[in-house]
């Protein structure tokens, strides 16, 4: 099948090759996946953006923006098949939804700053989705968030109601090195302190999933220092 030649392809033109992949005739890898079968790669194409981002590679992160949308047309074209939703109706909800959390831009809403346009943009989330409570507000963090990125989330939201203390974050994570040194529960122990260094940054403004990967290329770039000294003596 010959394609129409561009000077330049647009999100349409997105939609009609991947509507061509999955038809009969199309290609049969394309026609075999399901959504759990390329769930995984939505992952991944992310995570590739994201390190493009962190490299500050616009040409990489052009290419792998592309990828991302390429998955989001995909899933759309899979419920577009089963009638239920398609690419236009995933851009309209959006839409719609960028419009009623910014009331201070598409509305009369009178903002004093960022804060407070987080702190309308919660309560509009909240009542959008008919959250009732606070509880319900953190089981709608979702739990195939990295775990680090999810505990920040929830400690955050739970902070909204109830306000904490650096003090509570060291007070739970002395208990949690109490528990650990004693030997019992060693891996609920951890996980106690992993959260409460979690509130600690959360307290601090701190995003826990960035400095952990920076202590990690640290660690890392101390390391290779190390082994370079070590091989030098030799």
């Amino acid at each position: 099948m010959n394609f129409p030649q561009k000077e330049k392809y647009t999100a349409e033109d997105l939609v009609s090759i991947v509507e061509i992949l999955r038809a009969p005739g199309g290609c049969p890898w394309d026609r075999e996946q399901t959504h759990a079968s390329i769930r995984k790669n939505l992952l991944e194409e992310t995570y590739e953006a994201v390190e493009a981002i962190d490299a500050q590679d616009t040409e990489l992160l052009k290419e792998e923006l592309g990828d991302v949308l390429l998955q989001v047309v995909f899933h759309a074209q899979l419920e577009r098949e089963q009638g239920s939703f398609d690419f236009d109706d995933v851009c309209d909800g959006v839409v719609r939804k960028m419009i009623v959390r910014h009331p201070h831009v598409f509305g009369d809403v009178t903002v004093n700053g960022t804060r407070d346009v987080l702190r309308n943009w919660d309560a509009i989330k909240k009542a959008t989705k008919h959250q009732t409570s606070q509880t319900e507000v953190l089981r709608s963090v979702a739990s195939s968030l990295p775990a680090l990125m999810r505990a920040q989330k929830v400690r955050h939201k739970a902070a909204a109601s109830e306000p904490f203390a650096a003090e509570n974050c060291a007070h739970e994570a002395y208990q949690a090195l109490e528990a650990l040194q004693s030997g019992d529960s060693r891996g609920e122990a951890l996980g106690k302190l992993l959260f409460a260094a979690v509130g600690l940054a959360d307290k601090a403004g701190v995003d826990a999933e960035e400095e952990l990967t920076r202590a990690c290329e640290s660690f890392i770039q101390a390391f290779s220092a190390r082994e370079e000294t070590a091989n030098r003596k030799e």
